[in-house]
C-alpha cells in the first residue's frame, strides 16, 4: 500500500508538473527532467524498504542514501549554473524545496521535514505568481502543482512512515558492494541525516542481579572520612578550573562568517553584469546599461555600486556592508543572505526582496512610494522615505507578527515594536 501510494503521487501532481514544464519549456523542461529522476531515485529506494531490514550501519545507510543525495545537488547546480535565466525563480521554487526528499532519512518527525521545504520554496514560488499571473496561467497552474506535489508527499509520510522510514522486518539484505563501489557520502545540507541509535549491551543480567541485592548492595561503599571532606578541607577546593566547551557559531541561516578570499570579479556576461569578490571597493561603476540587463553582486564587503541608466533588476548575494545606487530597476532589487546593506534609487523601482538578511536600509524617493516589499525571515529594515525640508523619515519594516485562528482560517497582523 506504501509503494501504490507514492506511484499515485508520481502519476498524479509530479506528472502533471512535468507535463507542464514541458509546456513552459526551457530551463523548466530541463530542470524538470531532472526532478523527474529524483523521484525514480526514491521510488526505487523505497521499494528496497520494503524488501530488507534496516541498515545494520551507518555507512550502509549512507550508501543507500547517496543516489537520492547525489540527484538533490544535481538539481540545486542547475540553478545555480542558470542564475540569468528567464526562469531563474522557477528554478529557485524547485531547487530550495527538493530537499523535501530527504524525509526518508529523517526522524522522528519526517512530515514537519517536508512541510518546512515545501514552505521555503514557497518564497519563490510567489514571485512566479507575480511576475506571471497576468501574463500566462500556465505559470501560475505549474505553482499549484509543484506545491501540491510536495503536499500530496507530506500526506503520504504522515500515513505509511509517521515516525520516520519504514523498513520491512525481513528479507535478504544484499552483500555490501566491493572496494572502491560505495558512493561517496552526501553532502551534509542536501540530506538531512539520522543520528545513530545508542549501542545497549546485550547482557543486563548483571545489572538486575546488582539491584535485587537489597541491603547488601552498600555493603561495598568505602566510608567517606573528615579528612576526605572538602568542608572540613579547604585545600581539597582548589584545583584546574573546570572544562568550557569552545563556542561553536551555529550559521543556520546560511550567511557567510567572513567573505570567500577569491580575486575580484568586474565583468559582463551577454545580459548579466558579474560583481564578485570585491573588498573596500567604493568605485565600482556600471554605465552603458540595458533595460534587459541583470546586475549580480555577490560575497562582497565594504563596497559600493552604482548602476547608471535602466535595468531590468539588481541582486545583492551574501554581501557584507556594501551598499548600491540605482537609477531605475523595471523588475525588482533582491537582498539574499545579507548583512548590513544600503540600497538608493534615485528613479523607480517596482518591487523590494529581502531574503535570510540582517540589516538593510533602503532610501526611496518621490516616485517609488508605490513600492511593494517582500521580506523573509530577515530583521533590521528600514525604509527612508523623503519628506520636506530634503529630510528622510525612517520607518520599520516590522518583523514580529500575531496570528489567530478565525472561522475562515488563520489571521496574521504585523505588531509594532515596542522599543
Amino acid at each position: 500500500m506504501s509503494l501504490a501510494a507514492y506511484e499515485d503521487i508520481v502519476a498524479g501532481p509530479l506528472h502533471d508538473y512535468l507535463q507542464l514544464s514541458q509546456k513552459i519549456g526551457g530551463d523548466v523542461a530541463s530542470h524538470a527532467k531532472l526532478v523527474e529522476k529524483a523521484f525514480q531515485i526514491q521510488l526505487q529506494f523505497l521499494r528496497t524498504a520494503a524488501s530488507r531490514p534496516a541498515p545494520s550501519s551507518q555507512s550502509e545507510q549512507v550508501a543507500l542514501l547517496a543516489p537520492t543525495s547525489q540527484q538533490i545537488q544535481a538539481i540545486q547546480e542547475f540553478r545555480e549554473k542558470h542564475r540569468g535565466s528567464a526562469f531563474f525563480n522557477h528554478l529557485s521554487a524547485v531547487s530550495e524545496s527538493i530537499p523535501a526528499l530527504g524525509w526518508v532519512a529523517v526522524a522522528p518527525t519526517p512530515a514537519p521535514y517536508v512541510k518546512e521545504m515545501n514552505d521555503a520554496g514557497q518564497f519563490y514560488t510567489n514571485r512566479v505568481l507575480k511576475d506571471w499571473k497576468e501574463k500566462d496561467k500556465t505559470h501560475v497552474e505549474w505553482c499549484k502543482v509543484w506545491v501540491k506535489t510536495l503536499t500530496d508527499l507530506q500526506q503520504f509520510i504522515r500515513q505509511h512512515h509517521t515516525t520516520g522510514l519504514v523498513w520491512a522486518k525481513t528479507g535478504s539484505v544484499p552483500p555490501p558492494p566491493s572496494a572502491g563501489g560505495v558512493p561517496p557520502p552526501p553532502p551534509p545540507c542536501m540530506m538531512p541525516m539520522a543520528d545513530p541509535a545508542p549501542v545497549i549491551g546485550d547482557d543486563r543480567s548483571a545489572l538486575f542481579a546488582e539491584i535485587n541485592q537489597g541491603e547488601k548492595i552498600t555493603k561495598n561503599l568505602k566510608k567517606v572520612t573528615s579528612d576526605m571532606q572538602t568542608h572540613k578541607n579547604p585545600n581539597l577546593r582548589t584545583g584546574p578550573a573546570p572544562f568550557k566547551a569552545p563556542v561553536v557559531n551555529n550559521n543556520s541561516t546560511g550567511k557567510p562568517s567572513a567573505p570567500v578570499d577569491k580575486p575580484p570579479v568586474f565583468s559582463r556576461d551577454g545580459k548579466k553584469w558579474l560583481v564578485e569578490y570585491h573588498k573596500g571597493n567604493q568605485n565600482l561603476v556600471i554605465d552603458n546599461t540595458e533595460m534587459n540587463n541583470v546586475v549580480y553582486m555577490f560575497c562582497c564587503q565594504n563596497s559600493n555600486l552604482v548602476v547608471k541608466g535602466k535595468i531590468n533588476s539588481v541582486v545583492m548575494d551574501s554581501c557584507r556592508k556594501c551598499s548600491v545606487v540605482v537609477d531605475s530597476v523595471v523588475a525588482s532589487i533582491e537582498f539574499v543572505n545579507c548583512q548590513s546593506v544600503q540600497m538608493q534609487v534615485l528613479g523607480k523601482v517596482p518591487t523590494i526582496s529581502i531574503d535570510k538578511t540582517d540589516g538593510c536600509q533602503m532610501y526611496l524617493n518621490n516616485d517609488t512610494l508605490n513600492v511593494e516589499l517582500i521580506t523573509s525571515k530577515s530583521s533590521e529594515m528600514n525604509i527612508m522615505v523623503p519628506v520636506e525640508n530634503n529630510d528622510y523619515a525612517e520607518y520599520a519594516v516590522p518583523e514580529q507578527f500575531k496570528t489567530v485562528i478565525t472561522k475562515r482560517g488563520l489571521q496574521t497582523t504585523a505588531l509594532d515594536s515596542l522599543g
